[in-house]
């Protein structure tokens, strides 16, 4: 059975960081793209981040370049997202997702597989 396991989030103040961790079972994650989106109340679900398979592509979405790095360790079967600079407007539950795509591709419909997601809250 194919699971994704997002860890990592938490409470934080603004300007904080956090880092979040997503794990792959049953599966190996080196031939998946793999994506972080997130959703606030009220939102739709928005593509944060995504690496390709080699992570020779990724993409970044504006609100969120120069602040956020996602990295893979396809020996440790895990995708990170370090979160730096945070802003109350990061609140949201954040999820990992894997895709067979080419490239960076950081749309939701194209990742069948999801991770139950972690809350993220950035508040003084």
């Amino acid at each position: 059975q194919l699971q994704l396991v997002e860890s990592g989030g938490g409470l934080v103040q603004p300007g904080g960081s956090l880092r979040l961790s997503c794990a792959a079972s049953g599966f190996t994650l080196d031939r998946y793209t793999i994506g972080w989106f997130r959703q606030a109340p009220g939102k739709e679900r928005e593509g944060v981040s995504c690496i390709s398979n080699s992570g020779g592509s990724i993409y970044y979405s504006d609100s969120v370049k120069g602040r956020f790095t996602i990295s893979r360790d396809n020996a440790e079967n895990t995708v990170y997202l370090q979160m730096n600079s945070l802003k109350p407007e990061d609140t949201a539950v954040y999820y990992c997702a894997a895709g067979r795509l080419p490239g960076a591709l950081c749309l939701p419909v194209f990742y069948p597989t999801w991770g139950q997601g972690t809350q993220v809250t950035v508040s003084s």
